[in-house]
């Protein structure tokens, strides 16, 4: 499941909480926000499988641009052998091999920044993600465990409870 979703699932749980009167506190259902984050635990590695696989992409990308740069030497290559018997076409045939050749390099290196480019967006992204996350979580759980500590002191010290107004 998607964390975005969970992560408002998780926020319209403490939206719709009933406030404790008299305190910024509010009543949760735990066990609501314990199965979210259950699932937001299982739902990150799906996450981080998808950086991998933006992260092979990246790679398949960069593999295929040197293939082609391969290519495009080797026919350069090819055209400028064919053409060696004339020194005036040969000479020709090195010009443009060699304008091939840096075509190809420069197409290299374009296909390489995009990629490094897209990879790195989608990392960076992927961390703010997380990053949110952990800090939903956090707050779930110090929220909850303030309030299970509230409600522990309320019951063993029953005397010290404000009275309720309504």
């Amino acid at each position: 499941m998607d964390i975005q979703h969970l992560l408002g699932r998780l926020e319209a749980i403490l939206l719709e909480s009933r406030r404790v009167p008299g305190t910024k506190m509010r009543l949760v259902d735990a066990d609501r926000c314990f199965q979210l984050i259950d699932q937001m635990v299982l739902a990150i590695p799906e996450e981080i499988k998808k950086a991998q696989r933006i992260q092979q992409e990246h790679d398949r990308i960069i593999a295929q641009a040197n293939e082609d740069a391969d290519h495009l030497r080797d026919m350069a290559r090819q055209e400028a052998a064919n053409l060696a018997d004339d020194t005036a076409v040969m000479s020709i045939a090195q010009s443009r091999a060699q304008a091939m050749e840096e075509r190809g390099r420069r197409e290299v290196e374009r296909m390489r920044a995009e990629a490094d480019a897209y990879s790195l967006d989608t990392l960076i992204r992927l961390r703010e993600e997380i990053d949110h996350i952990a800090t939903v979580v956090s707050n779930g759980v110090s929220k909850l465990e303030s309030e299970r500590a509230a409600r522990a002191a309320s019951i063993s010290n029953p005397m010290s409870e404000p009275e309720s107004t309504t």
